[in-house]
């Protein structure tokens, strides 16, 4: 067991109640004060660190200074570790003793374990700061669940929290079902698809249902639309390079005897490729406007701010790999042969920053294709995870930002290659 490993076991009890102190006020969106307030209240006594709380959204961002310098006189790396805060409009039903005492709330995604691991990273480095060269960013990010908080926190400037932008970011997402618990998995390159959401409303002339011919309705056109999505997306995109349409929702009138004026989907699409998301969005507002106008009505599409697609730096997976290997085991890591098709929006901080994410085992189950998944009102995930989440996160930093990033400093043999 490495040093940090051990600083990690020791923080267990620690990290455990405090997960489940989060998982007690589970809240959603960009505004969490209850959550916010209980990081910040963890904080508090830790000297020598930089702690901004958001003043537009949830979040908190801390800087934790390296205590020397490389032996060249230089300052190290800036390193940035991530964990998302938010939870889900979700009712749960775990009936766990720390269920979720907010109605309607739940957190069914792991995010009260990224907080308490990145907590957990924190506290281990900050024992440690005297042996940084570099700068640690801690960024606790709301709104992960479909409100782009690592959009806002990037344009509030937290690259370059610690005066100097961010040299290599990492974060991880742990997982109720489908991985094994307590092993990594992840991949170079592609890790997860991007994601944009379309809200597509057909306007016609509504009339009695007697006679269409005396309406425009819109009710067949926008069906139209929605199977033609579907012939789209296999005939216009590469089957080795693919993308997803999904319509969520549609609706239309009130009563079967009355044409509506009007009627909307929304459709989410996913791709796994930068130019595949471009070209995606621009056929599919096409498609909608092409079919519309060949009926005579028309189609107003507005659009959702995208989530990039997640790409892990191929320098950076290998370097996060090889600490993963190096301290737990290779049984603890698992290369991905293909990307994930759900999104995160970490990749706004992979778009500016090369870096490497991560998605880690919390099942409970033995099988864990068996256990609900996350999202789902019954997920559970597996404490015991917690020290390894916290002491990965901070053998990344540590070693990066640490007495390593001085030996690599000058170009000497295993220096990593930290072009995006």
């Amino acid at each position: 067991m490495t040093a940090i490993e051990d600083s990690a076991e020791q923080l267990r009890v620690e990290l455990v109640d405090l997960r489940r102190q989060l998982h007690r006020i589970p809240e959603v969106g960009l505004d969490l004060p209850q959550t916010q307030a209980l990081i910040l209240e963890k904080l508090a006594g830790l000297d020598g660190l930089e702690v901004v709380p958001g003043t537009r959204q949830g979040s908190v961002t801390c800087v934790l200074r390296g205590g020397k310098l490389t032996p060249d006189g230089r300052p190290g790396p800036v390193v940035l570790l991530r964990g998302d805060m938010d939870a889900l409009p979700v009712t749960e039903a775990t009936g766990l003793d720390y269920a979720s005492d907010i109605n309607g709330s739940m957190h069914a995604c792991g995010h009260d374990l990224h907080m308490a691991a990145l907590y957990g990273a924190l506290r281990i480095l900050h024992d440690r700061r005297a042996d940084l060269c570099g700068d640690v960013v801690f960024m606790f990010q709301p709104g992960e669940e479909a409100y782009d908080g690592a959009r806002f926190m990037v344009e509030d400037g937290v690259l370059e929290a610690a005066g100097r932008r961010v040299e290599a970011a990492f974060g991880l997402h742990v997982f109720s079902g489908n991985y094994d618990s307590g092993v990594f998995y992840s991949r170079p390159g592609t890790l997860m698809a991007g994601c944009d959401e379309l809200f597509v409303t057909v306007r016609g002339e509504g009339g009695h249902g007697s006679a269409p011919h005396q309406a425009k309705d819109p009710v067949p056109v926008a069906c139209e639309m929605v199977l033609g999505l579907q012939t789209l997306v296999t005939r216009g995109f590469d089957v080795f390079d693919p993308v997803v349409a999904t319509v969520g929702r549609i609706q239309a009138g009130t009563l079967g005897v009355i044409i509506p004026e009007t009627a909307s989907f929304d459709v989410t699409l996913r791709m796994f490729s930068p130019a595949h998301r471009e070209k995606l969005v621009a056929d599919v507002k096409r498609l909608c406007r092409g079919i519309a106008a060949a009926h005579g009505l028309d189609a107003e599409i507005s659009q959702a701010p995208d989530y990039p697609v997640t790409v892990n730096s191929p320098a950076e997976f290998d370097y996060a790999r090889r600490i993963i290997t190096d301290t737990f085991g290779a049984e603890s890591f698992h290369e991905m042969e293909h990307p994930v098709a759900g999104s995160e929006d970490f990749a706004h901080v992979l778009r500016e920053v090369p870096g490497a994410y991560l998605l880690l085992g919390a099942s409970l189950e033995k099988d864990p294709a068996l256990a609900p998944m996350n999202h789902s009102p019954r997920a559970v995930f597996d404490d015991a995870i917690l020290p390894k989440a916290a002491a990965c996160l901070a053998e990344l930093a540590f070693q990066r930002a640490g007495m390593a990033a001085s030996e690599s400093a000058d170009g000497a043999d295993g220096a990593l290659d930290l072009q995006p």
